[in-house]
């Protein structure tokens, strides 16, 4: 968009010199000059480089079936309502959810540690003295789906393309990745700038790597529905776009055996239909179309699971602990509309949710109140900041929000009456401050401009639950309404930003990395459409505070920066908290295998879990 360049540094660089740093080492074992099987940002690698396969992963058991399911989360320009194009890997258009299951990657993360790789495409990696290169030896026997070698003249030239023409999410990382070198078939070298953080390769290594020779004769945009050529353990079936597609698993697939693959990816067809509403997706579950379904909505979950094949035993109704990595559920006021820049106004509209109301009324009890923008994790900020913090955020004083320094910012608790007039009064005495007064109906500035906020949404349960917060901006003059919008409209107006309010789920990895945080928080995404900063925010400081998360030598020091950053953010109220999940609620026909205890940092239910046949025959789906 152009209209938010980032700032000057303002001289906050003498910021990252205030938290004590260790040695420059903050990779677990010795790593210049070695070749690395794994990669790890604190402590030492749970799996040995002679592993056999991860302990989440199940060896013994059997191949075959079909998964039909709605997913859960899904990433890039993926839709879960509809799909345009199979190309995942750009801003334009919808593509379909889990793509990426037939691309491999360099490396993989393991799901039972914070923040580790292991290699897959890359049998190794050796890392410069000065941390700028790193060197991966790939194995020779990769191969893409049609049984053409994958070589590192393909991962160079991932790279270069998702660089130049990529998905925000893997372009913005890329940022001080400058050379990308096929050294020989079998040998890649990524060169940074020096002004990476030592994490930044933990995200990169896991970048899906693309066929050169595909996209050199198929356009690299969202028009194509030909499916690209990857080199994962599924490649794309049947599929009627908008409708369904299918995955089917490959028996040819040239990594089944390593040890990051063996154990895992059981079901032969993964299958997803597409439905523009949820009621239409919860019917085909309970039909047995759909086998398996994680509940997002409360009413249904508690009103809903009551249906013949939950009495006769046939589905599994449960929850499963969620995993051990921050969330950030929230809305977001667009501050690149000048309206919502004074944080007076976006305190304001956030004094109008009745939570308490919401949760007994309509969340049937199930939902906790977000506070948070790391929710579920040990960077959630709680009391007065700790002398550690405090040493960080002086460094910051006269930049940042005052009430930043005291008790970590929370969102009002209200009567529980639905329209809490205490609360009510303080977000109109916010907005006079702000300058908005009544000009009959409505607050109105001293342009005459009325104080105007369209909510976006995309399924009719969120009209249901979000028009009491509607209502109640209406009854102190706030011209407020939402628009039900259908997916694909939705998703392009969040790319282009074209939005007054909206509201967005999010999870961050245990460890999260600087570009990582940067996608969501920094100045420099509030300039890149298709990016998750969808308040637009624009600080020095939080810039600055990014940069030194990508500094820390230790989980620790981590803990400690990423605490400052969420008190920074929750009293600055670029997100409103509003609402999270502590668990996953899951309904499945009861015709699957899976072990009782799920790993901490992913539940990717479509790779652990397999048919069992005998239960399947009991339920008459054998």
């Amino acid at each position: 968009m152009g209209r938010w360049p980032r700032r000057r540094f303002l001289g906050l660089c003498g910021a990252v010199a205030t938290l004590p740093l260790l040695p420059k080492q903050s990779f677990a074992q010795p790593v210049a000059g070695k070749a690395l099987h794994g990669l790890s940002a604190f402590g030492d690698l749970k799996y040995a480089a002679d592993f056999t396969h991860f302990d989440y992963a199940s060896p013994e058991a059997p191949k075959g079936g079909t998964f039909n399911f709605p997913p859960p989360n899904w990433a890039y320009n993926q839709n879960v309502s509809t799909f345009n194009t199979l190309n995942t890997f750009v801003r334009a258009s919808d593509a379909p959810p889990r793509m990426e299951m037939c691309f491999d990657q360099l490396m993989v993360r393991a799901l039972d540690e914070p923040d580790a790789l292991y290699g897959l495409i890359a049998e190794s990696v050796t890392i410069s003295d000065d941390r700028n290169t790193y060197e991966f030896k790939l194995r020779p026997e990769a191969k893409f789906s049609d049984g053409s070698p994958l070589t590192a003249e393909d991962v160079a030239y991932t790279y270069r393309l998702f660089k130049e023409k990529g998905h925000p999410s893997l372009l913005l990382p890329l940022r001080e990745a400058v050379d990308f070198i096929a050294v020989d078939d079998d040998v890649f070298r990524l060169v940074f700038s020096g002004k990476q953080s030592d994490r930044t390769i933990l995200g990169l290594a896991e970048y899906p790597i693309v066929s050169k020779a595909f996209f050199e004769t198929n356009p690299f945009d969202g028009s194509q529905l030909n499916p690209p050529l990857g080199s994962g353990p599924y490649k794309v079936g049947r599929f009627g776009a908008g409708q369904y597609i299918e995955y089917a698993r490959r028996d040819d697939y040239w990594a089944r055996d390593l040890p990051v693959n063996r154990g895992l990816h059981h079901f032969d067809i993964i299958r997803i239909e597409f439905y523009r509403e949820r009621q239409a997706g919860f019917e085909a579950f309970k039909k047995g179309r759909i086998v398996y379904r994680e509940e997002f909505t409360s009413k249904t979950w508690a009103t809903e699971y009551d249906f013949p094949a939950i009495r006769e035993g046939k589905v599994v109704k449960r929850t499963f602990p969620a995993e051990q990595q921050p969330s950030l559920q929230a809305w977001a006021l667009n501050q690149r509309r000048e309206r919502f820049r004074d944080p007076r106004v976006r305190f304001a509209i956030g004094n109008c949710f009745d939570f308490e109301w919401t949760q007994r009324n309509l969340f049937y009890g199930s939902y906790d109140r977000s506070q948070s923008l790391f929710e579920k994790s040990a960077f959630r900020a709680s009391g007065t900041p700790s002398p550690e913090e405090m040493a960080i955020l002086e460094k910051f004083r006269g930049q940042i929000p005052d009430t930043a320094f005291g008790e970590a910012v929370t969102q009002p608790v209200s009567s529980g009456s639905g329209q809490d007039r205490k609360l009510l009064r303080k977000a109109l005495d916010l907005l006079k401050e702000a300058g908005w007064t009544r000009r009959g109906n409505f607050l109105a500035n001293g342009k005459g401009e009325r104080l105007t906020v369209e909510l976006l949404v995309n399924d009719p349960v969120f009209v249901r639950v979000e028009t009491p917060f509607i209502d109640n901006m209406r009854a102190i003059g706030i011209d407020a309404s939402i628009r039900l919008v259908d997916s694909a409209q939705y998703q392009l107006r969040q790319a282009d930003f074209d939005f007054d309010m909206i509201s967005m789920a999010a999870s961050f990895t245990a460890s999260p990395t600087r570009e990582e945080l940067q996608h969501y928080f920094s100045s420099v995404a509030a300039a890149a459409q298709g990016s998750r900063n969808l308040p637009g925010m624009a600080s020095p400081a939080i810039d600055a505070l990014i940069d030194l998360a990508g500094k820390v030598k230790s989980r620790a020091e981590l803990t400690t920066v990423m605490r400052v950053l969420d008190r920074v953010l929750r009293a600055r109220q670029d997100w409103i908290p509003n609402w999270y999940l502590a668990n996953h609620r899951v309904a499945y026909w009861d015709m699957f295998g899976f072990k009782e205890k799920k790993p901490s940092y992913g539940f990717p239910v479509e790779a652990l879990w397999w048919v069992d046949e005998e239960k399947a025959k009991t339920i008459g789906k054998g």
